[in-house]
């Protein structure tokens, strides 16, 4: 019996599909699907319910409507069931993480690399993510817990990571790609809102998606000095596609701002008619447009820019701190939104959950993100950690590329087919 007469023995058939059933109630971690099993018995052997009720079974009274009705519903299920729990689409809006990753590129996101995450808001018109026009594309009638399956491992140093927007949970009507915390502490509340409002709020797993790259996990004490990043003392890792921002003067003029790799400004500062390339650091105060309004953790008291930045420790699951009104800022918006408690301050005392705290056990892991563009990238130096919670998973092939500055098929980047490799 060869393969093909073996597939269409039912019970061979029902076999082959049961196991990997089985197999996938195993890791959802859900028995109660494991009645699912009936389905599959039925598909596959007795046949007795039509479940696709809109396509006759005799094939005399088929048509071309029904087929296609047949055919849509089919590719709504594969698809969907591909993108919740192994690969979704994505495509890089942003130059922050160029020349590692390209405005254009559209990527697979694996979400086997970290988990995927059962979703919260399953009412979801397919292959939208949070809005179909100007609307909403989901409802909110549905709210599960969150909850990850197993994946192939965790973040790492260096990977780089698509995740949902941490400050994504609040939304500015009129500027939806915003940040509505920066713009609030920048403008005041009020005015933010009455020029861009109204607000509306966001489910965790239906916030915008950033790509970034980590260079920091939980337990980890990430520095920056003069532009130069530490983790744990020790200098990291500079990536091919790593770039900052130069002022370069030339004999006839003076560019402030351009962002090259150290190897193009090195290359270019050898050129007969380039007189100096500086790359550009801030200290404090920082120079246009950061300010400690913008800066994570937002306080005055952190003397921090884009440029010189920490020392700051990235909270780990399990682990305490001691909490007190110099450090609060660092942790108040994981307390109180991240991890979903009551924080207040009161006469200069800590209230958690209405009982007064010196201490506090975070419940998850954080991360520190970091675009490779790094003057042209809003990161964690400037919202602040990265949830567990919040991982989407992992880039893992560019399936097409294109510059959107020019037309096709000059637009289409044939280098950048099928790239695995992000790191050159």
């Amino acid at each position: 019996m060869n393969l093909k007469e073996l597939y269409h023995n039912r019970w061979a058939r029902f076999s082959f599909w049961g196991l990997l059933y089985v197999i996938w109630v195993i890791w959802l971690g859900n028995y109660w699907w494991i009645l699912g099993l009936g389905v599959v018995f039925d598909l596959n052997v007795t046949k007795k319910v039509n479940w696709t009720f809109w396509n006759p079974r005799d094939k005399a009274k088929r048509n071309a409507f029904t087929e296609w009705v047949d055919a849509i519903i089919f590719a709504l299920i594969v698809v969907t069931f591909i993108n919740t729990f192994f690969f979704q689409a994505f495509k890089i809006p942003s130059s922050s993480m160029e020349s590692s990753l390209m405005t254009g590129d559209h990527l697979f996101v694996s979400k086997l690399s970290y988990g995927p995450r059962i979703p919260q808001t399953p009412l979801t018109i397919p292959f939208t993510h949070n809005v179909i026009g100007s609307k909403e594309s989901y409802s909110t009638l549905i709210q599960n817990d969150y909850r990850r399956l197993k994946g192939f491992g965790k973040v790492k140093r260096s990977d780089i990571v698509v995740f949902g927007f941490p400050n994504g949970d609040s939304v500015l009507v009129q500027a939806p790609g915003s940040d509505y915390y920066m713009v609030s502490r920048v403008m005041g509340r009020d005015a933010a809102i009455a020029q861009y409002g109204p607000v509306k709020a966001r489910p965790m797993d239906k916030v915008d998606h950033y790509v970034k790259r980590c260079v920091a996990v939980a337990g980890d004490t990430l520095k920056i000095e003069n532009g130069v990043l530490y983790v744990n003392g020790m200098p990291a890792p500079v990536y091919k596609g790593q770039q900052t921002s130069y002022t370069v003067v030339t004999s006839t003029v003076t560019y402030p701002e351009l962002s090259m790799t150290a190897e193009r400004a090195e290359s270019l500062a050898n050129q007969s008619n380039v007189v100096s390339v500086e790359a550009n650091v801030d200290e404090y105060p920082a120079d246009y447009p950061d300010s400690y309004l913008t800066i994570f953790p937002f306080s005055e008291d952190y003397r921090w820019t884009r440029d010189n930045y920490g020392p700051i420790w990235i909270p780990s699951a399990g682990s305490t701190v001691t909490l007190n009104p110099e450090n609060l800022p660092l942790y108040e918006r994981i307390i109180s939104k991240y991890e979903g408690h009551d924080l207040k301050v009161e006469d200069g005392a800590i209230l958690i959950d209405g009982q007064m705290a010196q201490s506090y056990t975070f419940a998850q892991d954080y991360y520190f993100m970091m675009g490779d563009n790094r003057h042209n990238s809003l990161d964690s130096r400037y919202w602040g950690f990265v949830p567990e919670d919040h991982i989407v998973g992992k880039p893992s092939i560019v399936w097409l590329s294109t510059d959107e500055t020019k037309k096709f098929p000059n637009n289409i980047r044939w280098k950048r087919f099928l790239k695995v490799n992000f790191n050159k």
